[in-house]
């Protein structure tokens, strides 16, 4: 049998809760009693990521054996201890090539927790074999990827999550319903802001190269680096520190932005913005004179996004990102001696609107709203504390969505599916698209340095183009290193 139609087989096999083989049949789960899962419904996962938040992302998705983990993947075996011990039977592999050309008949969904510049080219390659996803937040290192990946999802009918899990927080539903009934009006500002970068960033490019860690081999690092442009192994990249740099990483905004800006786009049902502009703080290197380094991602930043009015929120709104520290003052509406958000006000979202406020934590949680009228409104306790599964049962929803199949109401529920977490992240990135921009500089007449893509930026959100700055457009997507180019549609 080919690997399609094995694959094919595989995927009615999990449909159906039953198979025949031969003259012996698959037991179907009640007769097999309450509470035991048929080998027929259990779902083969493999992981391309098996250390850091790749291994809760696989033990998540494993549930308790609900589904079987067959193979684990990471470059750096070092970091892999606790999935490796929870998955002892689990195929061990260092490229994820070679695992999928070894395993393909085996594997019938994957996650992916690699760092960001790897999450697309992982995926893509998953999903033209047939295999469903789980993508770590970002979605992607650039919009023109994140484009290509929900295109891509519909083409070849693969269930597909985005790994921002505080999208299926119960909460976000709350919020979204005290939306709908109109308790704060139509939204015209909303607020997000973080305490990261918790990583370096705004830093010089090491030059200094020290030897690779004893867990890699050449081969790996090459592996790790896979389509960004190559660069020596240093301890400013792996494990942890890639976040701050261009070539690896997308900054504050990638690493929360999934996470905060989730909620005000879910309840607000919004779509391309239209403008977007920052401004981004600058390091001092030497002689105490202001620097900007390109290659990597700032200590902290402001950006504007403006979106037109939406079917839900009948007012053009304009979205205020800031990182590094930077928030917002307090608002009127809360008491002053009460924090603006519910972790002491490191991180939050006000959404503002023409009758009051409403806040949200981290996650989608804890909504409040702050009416004009002195009026209090909170979460019922019942709400907020009920919890039954780790992560809101994030990744447990996708594998149980896979089982179902693409076109299945499950899958429709996802509430992280590529349909919409695409556009999500493309909101996501666009504001990275301002700050890099913000950097481009050239000589002027006087032999000095012009910055001049510190202008607002008009996006063309169909096309994906900014049309009043080209050279603002190399940052929609990127340039490949040779071998490992994204396959297009």
């Amino acid at each position: 049998m080919s690997d399609t139609k094995q694959q094919n087989s595989r995927r009615d096999f999990l449909k159906t809760g039953s198979l025949a083989l031969g003259s012996f049949f698959i037991v179907p789960r009640h007769v097999l009693g309450k509470g035991f899962i048929a080998p027929s419904d259990k779902l083969n996962i493999a992981a391309i990521g098996a250390g850091g938040k790749g291994t809760s992302d696989i033990i998540n998705a494993y549930n308790n054996g609900t589904s079987n983990v067959v193979a684990l993947c990471d470059v750096d075996f070092a970091r892999t201890k606790t999935a490796f011990d929870k998955f002892p039977n689990a195929k061990k592999y260092r490229d994820f090539r070679v695992m999928l050309d070894e395993m393909r008949s085996d594997i019938d969904a994957v996650t992916i927790s690699t760092p960001d510049h790897f999450h697309a080219y992982a995926a893509m390659q998953c999903m033209q074999m047939g295999k469903h996803v789980y993508v770590q937040k970002p979605l992607t290192h650039n919009i023109a990827e994140a484009r290509l990946l929900t295109n891509a999802a519909r083409k070849y009918k693969v269930v597909t999550q985005m790994g921002n899990q505080g999208s299926s927080n119960p909460a976000q539903n709350v919020a979204v319903k005290w939306f709908e009934e109109g308790k704060i009006g139509n939204v015209h500002t909303v607020n997000i802001w973080t305490n990261r970068p918790v990583w370096p960033q705004g830093i010089p490019v090491p030059t200094d190269k020290p030897p690779l860690v004893e867990s890699m081999s050449p081969k790996d690092w090459d592996t790790w680096v896979g389509p960004a442009q190559w660069v020596d192994y240093h301890p400013l990249y792996h494990p942890f520190k890639w976040r701050g740099w261009w070539n690896f990483g997308t900054g504050a905004l990638g690493d929360i932005g999934c996470h905060t800006i989730d909620s005000a786009f879910r309840i607000l049902g919004l779509g391309y913005p239209t403008e977007v502009e920052c401004s981004v703080g600058a390091v001092f290197i030497k002689d105490w004179t202001p620097e900007y380094i390109p290659e990597g991602c700032p200590p902290s930043s402001h950006v504007e996004i403006k979106f037109p009015a939406t079917k839900k929120n009948k007012s053009p709104m304009k979205m205020i990102w800031m990182d590094g520290g930077i928030r917002p003052m307090h608002p009127d509406l809360i008491p002053a001696n009460e924090a603006i958000s519910n972790d002491g006000g490191a991180n939050g979202i006000i959404l503002t609107g023409t009758k009051g406020i409403m806040t949200i934590g981290m996650y989608g949680n804890d909504p409040k709203i702050y009416l004009n009228s002195g009026e209090r409104i909170e979460m019922p306790k019942t709400t907020t504390e009920v919890k039954s599964l780790p992560e809101y049962g994030h990744q447990v929803s996708w594998t149980e969505a896979c089982k179902a199949g693409y076109d299945s109401k499950a899958h429709k529920a996802l509430t992280s599916s590529f349909d919409y977490s695409g556009p999500l992240t493309e909101t996501v990135l666009m504001g990275n698209l301002a700050i890099r921009s913000y950097m481009l500089r050239k000589k002027n007449e006087r032999g000095n340095f012009d910055f001049y893509g510190r202008n607002k930026l008009i996006w063309n959100g169909a096309d994906m183009k900014i049309t009043n700055l080209e050279d603002a457009n190399q940052f929609v997507g990127r340039e490949y290193r040779q071998g490992w180019k994204i396959a297009d549609l």
